[in-house]
C-alpha cells in the first residue's frame, strides 16, 4: 500500500471487500477521507462490486484476482501459527474471514477445493448486496420525502386560495365597507335615471342623477310607455336639486299596465298629458 501518495488500486479493492487487517483498513480509511482521487477510485470500485454482487451468480474468482488475494494473504501475520501437512493447501485469509482472523491449535484445517476458492468472494458479495439494498431504501426515502413536500405545498396553496376567496366575499358583503365610484373629474357627468316598476300594483320608484338645471318655468316629466302600443302615460314631474339629483316616488298609475320603456321629456311648469319631443332620456 502506497501511503505517501495514493492507495494502489489492488489495495482499494481489498479494502472494499473487507479483506484487510484492521490496521491497514484504518490507514486506508484515513487516507481516503483526505484524498479526493482515492475517494473517487474507491467509490468506483464499490459500485462495480455492488453491481457484480447483485447481478452475477457466485463462482470461483478469476486467476488474476486470486493471485492478488494470495499476495495480500502472504503479507499478513497469523496470530497462532499452525503446522500444516505438506499435502494440504490452505487459503489462510479466506479461513480468517469466517473464523474471526485467528487460528487456534484446536482448529481443524480443511483442504481447499471449490468451496475454498468461493469463500473469499462471499463476504464482499453479501456486503455489496446489503449496500445496494441500503441505496434503494435511501432513494425510496428521498422520493417519499419529495412527494410529501409536494403534497404539503399543494395543501398550503389550496389553503391560501380558500382564505383569499373568503376574504374577498367578506369584503364585498361587509355592511361597513366604503363604496366609492371613480370617474374623470374633467369629464361632464352623464345624466342617469333608474326606474323600479311593479306592473300588477302600479308601483313606480324613479331615481335620477347628474340632471342638468332647467330654465325657469320648465320641468322634467317621466313617461311610462305601454307595451301594448297605447299612448305614453304621464308618471310625474320633477326638479333636480343643486347636485342634479331628483326622484319620483310612487306616482298615481293604473294597475296592470306592462311597460315597454320609460322616458323623460322637458315640459312647461305643471306638466303635460302628451310628451313633447325630443325624449331626452329613455330606458327599456
Amino acid at each position: 500500500m502506497n501511503t505517501t501518495k495514493h492507495i494502489e488500486q489492488d489495495d482499494l479493492a481489498l479494502f472494499a471487500m473487507q479483506l484487510l487487517s484492521p490496521q491497514e483498513s484504518s490507514a486506508i480509511a484515513l487516507h481516503v477521507e483526505h484524498c479526493q482521487e482515492c475517494h473517487q477510485e474507491l467509490a468506483s470500485i464499490q459500485g462495480d462490486l455492488a453491481v457484480y454482487a447483485h447481478t452475477v451468480d457466485l463462482h470461483s474468482p478469476p486467476a488474476l484476482a486470486r493471485e492478488r488475494l494470495l499476495k495480500q494473504v502472504a503479507r499478513e501475520k497469523k496470530v497462532v501459527p499452525i503446522d500444516r501437512p505438506a499435502d494440504t493447501e490452505y487459503l489462510g485469509r479466506s479461513e480468517s474471514i469466517f473464523r474471526c482472523g485467528i487460528y487456534t491449535e484446536d482448529d481443524e484445517p480443511q483442504k481447499s477445493g471449490g468451496a475454498g476458492k468461493l469463500l473469499p468472494w462471499v463476504g464482499w458479495a453479501v456486503a455489496a448486496g446489503l449496500a445496494i439494498t441500503t441505496v434503494n431504501f435511501y432513494h425510496e426515502r428521498n422520493a417519499l420525502r419529495t412527494t410529501v413536500a409536494n403534497d404539503a405545498n399543494q395543501l398550503a396553496q389550496f389553503t391560501s386560495d380558500a382564505a383569499a376567496a373568503r376574504q374577498l366575499m367578506d369584503t364585498m358583503n361587509d355592511a361597513t365597507a366604503m363604496r366609492v365610484t371613480l370617474k374623470d373629474p374633467k369629464a361632464a357627468p352623464i345624466p342617469q335615471g333608474r326606474a323600479t316598476y311593479v306592473a300588477d300594483k302600479g308601483a313606480l320608484i324613479f331615481l335620477a342623477s347628474n340632471m342638468e338645471p332647467l330654465q325657469m318655468y320648465k320641468v322634467y316629466e317621466l313617461w311610462l310607455i305601454p307595451a301594448d302600443g297605447r299612448d305614453p302615460i304621464p308618471a310625474g314631474t320633477f326638479h333636480p336639486d343643486s347636485r342634479g339629483n331628483a326622484s319620483v316616488i310612487m306616482p298615481t298609475l293604473p294597475k296592470g299596465v306592462e311597460a315597454k320603456a320609460f322616458g323623460v321629456t322637458i315640459e312647461d311648469e305643471g306638466g303635460s298629458q302628451t310628451p313633447t319631443l325630443p325624449i331626452i332620456m329613455v330606458g327599456t
